[in-house]
């Protein structure tokens, strides 16, 4: 759709964030997962992902296209507009850069459209299966996503399984360090290895999404009571991210 329109696609990328975490030998930008300390509490590690995996590739691209590549100074009054694709669900996520040569603007608020709008838009013009993007494991995924990975991408499914396991410990170059984490880590917020999760579970958020692109629907008091309850082998036609887990117990070694 790009191409014909004149729009050209530039892929960056700055290495490989599985690889790096099972690399003794390789320094790690720390995903966001789930922790069970020693003393049964839960926490989190710290994320550095998304600036070491996404936005530092994409200022490097931008400062190239600008002509200016570090570590050359760009005059002041020399910029990019770039668009970012948040809508009116996540207004609180729309920033300025921290940057001078970039200036953010976000269309899709502008509009006023939420990710519902989006989804009705797309799947007017014949888009429909149109799933959030993410990493592959990434620790935010909700439910629906992780039973998307399961039923329709066996081969991911099992290797994603496979980088829970291997990252039980937390990351290979710390625990070769001595800076061994203080518990065990997993990817999906109940704290139990991926292939075990409870995934077949519908959340409140999942069933707002759902709703949302049903038209804005409100789930009768029978629907809410099963919500606060639990709902058994549910399943969801996108891939939803689930309530975002706290992030206030890190469960670090110091």
């Amino acid at each position: 759709m790009a191409e014909p329109a004149g729009i050209p696609v530039l892929r960056v990328s700055s290495g490989n964030i599985r690889n790096d975490a099972l690399n003794p030998d390789h320094r790690f930008a720390s995903m966001p997962l789930h922790v069970l300390n020693q003393d049964g509490k839960a926490g989190m590690t710290r994320r550095q992902c998304t600036g070491e995996y996404k936005i530092k590739p994409i200022k490097k691209q931008v400062r190239a296209l600008l002509g200016y590549p570090y570590p050359r100074r760009i005059p002041k009054g020399v910029f990019v507009e770039q668009w970012v694709g948040i809508s009116t669900d996540e207004f609180h996520r729309a920033k300025d850069a921290d940057v001078a040569y970039m200036r953010n603007r976000h269309p899709l608020i502008d509009l006023g459209w939420s990710r519902a709008d989006c989804l009705r838009y797309l799947k007017q013009r014949g888009l429909a299966d149109t799933p959030k993007s993410s990493c592959l494991g990434c620790p935010f995924h909700g439910n629906a996503q992780w039973r998307h990975i399961r039923d329709h991408s066996p081969a991911e499914w099992d290797d994603v399984v496979a980088f829970d396991a291997a990252i039980r410990g937390g990351n290979a170059r710390a625990n070769t360090s001595g800076n061994q984490l203080l518990g065990q880590a997993f990817l999906h917020r109940s704290r139990v290895p991926l292939d075990q999760a409870p995934i077949d579970h519908v959340t409140a958020a999942e069933w707002a999404a759902r709703q949302a692109e049903l038209g804005d629907q409100a789930p009768d008091p029978d629907t809410l009571v099963a919500l606060e309850e639990g709902v058994a082998d549910g399943c969801s036609p996108w891939a939803c991210r689930g309530e975002q887990p706290e992030q206030d117990d890190f469960g670090l070694a110091a």
